[in-house]
């Protein structure tokens, strides 16, 4: 991966009063719309600043799991819903991959709804020829796979750690900190979270390998990553709840991560990085 300042060099294209960067393709995935913790306003400021020949929306976009122990809907997440929509509208190919959170689409597998193309999953070719399958990666989740209760109570769990996160990161804004989230930390600190990343990494690698493809795209774990796994690009495209990313693939068939401060507050990276290091390096000093 590039450094950010390196890749926010790509063209700017005029819209309006507003400068949009221009990609070939954008994947996001794991909005989860209709929660509290989707960061949807960041999404919208997102979706507007760029532009994109093709949309992969890979899973996740609305929560359907929540939606149902109780709803939640306010008017951003109703924009983010239009300007995809406004997207498809003029020209862009938007392709919907869903996921577990939004299982009840999979019955239109196939169909086209709005100029959205709903897919389970499908081959993605790059300007550089790379042949890359995308799909959301629930499949793949030993988890959901054997005990979907077990998934249901670790949903309910993820909620409660970002209501968590939520109250403690407003105390942190108030006194000048940056945003710091408590599940990525215990992702990468917790031995089993991290055999369970790994593991998945490593079964979709796996399928892209047996379908003799370059790499895979996939979204579900919220941890955003582009590796190597034995000859195979691993690409994950990460979230809307924490993370604030997508993979991008630039006009030479370049994938790269970007996020909300890239995109649309470039000014704030460095500082961000930084603040970032400062922070890791005291958790260590608390923690060993």
């Amino acid at each position: 991966m590039k450094p950010a300042d390196q890749f926010l060099n790509s063209k700017l294209y005029k819209t309006g009063k507003k400068e949009t960067q221009r990609f070939r393709t954008i994947w996001i995935s794991d909005l989860h719309l209709g929660t509290s913790g989707c960061q949807a306003a960041k999404l919208l400021e997102f979706l507007r600043a760029t532009d994109s020949d093709t949309l992969y929306l890979v899973g996740d976009i609305i929560d359907g799991w929540q939606l149902k122990r109780r709803w939640y809907w306010d008017q951003t997440h109703n924009n983010v819903v239009q300007t995809v929509l406004k997207k498809a509208k003029k020209g862009t190919n938007v392709i919907f991959v869903p996921g577990n959170h939004d299982e009840s689409v999979r019955q239109f597998i196939d169909l086209d709804f709005g100029g959205i193309k709903i897919r389970d999953e499908l081959v993605h070719t790059t300007a550089a020829g790379k042949r890359m399958l995308v799909l959301h990666g629930d499949r793949f989740d030993g988890v959901i796979a054997c005990a979907k209760w077990l998934a249901y109570v670790g949903d309910s769990l993820y909620t409660l750690i970002l209501k968590f996160n939520q109250i403690f990161n407003n105390w942190r804004a108030r006194v000048g900190m940056p945003y710091w989230s408590l599940s990525q930390y215990l992702k990468q600190k917790v031995k089993n979270a991290v055999s369970y990343i790994t593991q998945f990494e490593d079964a979709l690698a796996d399928e892209a390998r047996r379908k003799g493809l370059d790499g895979i795209i996939c979204g579900h774990i919220h941890k955003p990553e582009i590796r190597d796994i034995g000859g195979i690009l691993y690409c994950n495209d990460g979230d809307w709840v924490e993370s604030l990313s997508a993979l991008v693939e630039d006009a030479k068939g370049e994938l790269r991560l970007v996020t909300w401060h890239d995109i649309c507050h470039p000014e704030h990276v460095a500082d961000a990085v930084e603040d970032t290091h400062v922070e890791e390096a005291e958790l260590e000093v608390v923690t060993s």
